[in-house]
């Protein structure tokens, strides 16, 4: 079952969630870095490539990416475990001359809430935003391939964990210390630690990472308040291989031209650069400059 206060997170955002996907929020400097608008781009772009054509979507929020994607000529519906949310995206639906009864209360890690909602299954799946806040991977990812016809795409988004090598705060010493360095004696570890500590404190670097720095004033909540997890490109691809998910793609996206703490000198240039990385092409830069990635696999 999903955690309590996730969902009372993302109740209080529902009436304010569709700024994110909104292009005029590109170069306005007052409001978050409009990064779900870029994974906007991708997941359109993949889906038109390979004609999907019905789509269902793990946690709708208040349904900008399925308006979209019936604006593109596709069949779509969905759940969400926020009450809020799935009353803001029938609203919207209804705005937009959809049908809101294809948005339902239902929770991925529980077949039970949503099975009976679906009487078909899906060419495409997508599901942003719900990864990091699941307590068993593989099960939720069983759950979602089951909607899916074989052949059929699904696109999931997650938080990198490499990107913590480059943000030079508390995330890179809990990286190095618990992931690089599992296994190094405790001794060593120590020694290590030490020197962390000393260098973050002489670069004045800030603890926190504002990639995801959504609050509530309502709820009295963050989003670091959440347990959300982040997540190994490289291992939780091998977890879609062992499902039997083939044509497997990682596609990165919210780029950061420097280490988060330095947007603050100049907001700016940040802004303007971050969004020329969007889709740049190296294929491995964005394992560390991005702060999240979107797996796309065919069931």
């Amino acid at each position: 079952m999903s955690d309590k206060k996730t969902i009372r997170l993302y109740d209080s955002l529902a009436a304010n969630y569709h700024v994110q996907y909104s292009r005029d929020t590109l170069h306005n400097l007052e409001l978050e870095y409009p990064a779900n608008y870029f994974r906007m781009q991708l997941l359109i772009n993949s889906f038109i490539e390979n004609k999907i054509f019905d789509v269902v979507e793990i946690g709708t929020g208040e349904g900008s990416p399925l308006i979209q994607l019936a604006k593109s000529g596709m069949n779509v519906c969905g759940i969400d475990i926020s009450e809020n949310m799935v009353s803001k995206a029938k609203d919207n639906f209804t705005k937009n001359g959809l049908d809101p009864n294809q948005v339902h209360w239902g929770d991925i890690q529980d077949p039970m809430t949503y099975t009976q909602l679906f009487k078909q299954k899906f060419d495409g799946l997508l599901a942003m935003g719900v990864m990091p806040h699941v307590q068993k991977d593989t099960f939720v990812l069983k759950n979602m391939k089951n909607l899916i016809k074989p052949g059929g795409k699904v696109f999931i988004e997650f938080r990198n964990q490499l990107f913590s090598l480059f943000t030079f705060n508390k995330y890179t010493k809990d990286f190095i210390l618990n992931e690089l360095l599992r296994d190094v004696d405790h001794e060593l570890k120590t020694i290590v630690k030490d020197e962390l500590d000393k260098r973050c404190s002489q670069e004045k670097i800030l603890e926190d990472d504002d990639s995801h720095a959504i609050y509530s004033s309502e709820a009295k909540i963050s989003y670091d308040d959440l347990d959300a997890k982040f997540h190994n490109p490289f291992e939780i691809k091998k977890v879609f291989l062992d499902l039997g998910f083939k044509d497997i793609k990682l596609l990165f996206y919210h780029y950061h031209p420097a280490m988060p703490a330095l947007e603050s000198k100049n907001r700016e240039l940040f802004r303007s650069e971050a969004m020329k990385l969007e889709h740049e092409q190296s294929g491995w830069r964005g394992l560390f400059l991005c702060s999240a990635f979107v797996i796309e696999a065919t069931a």
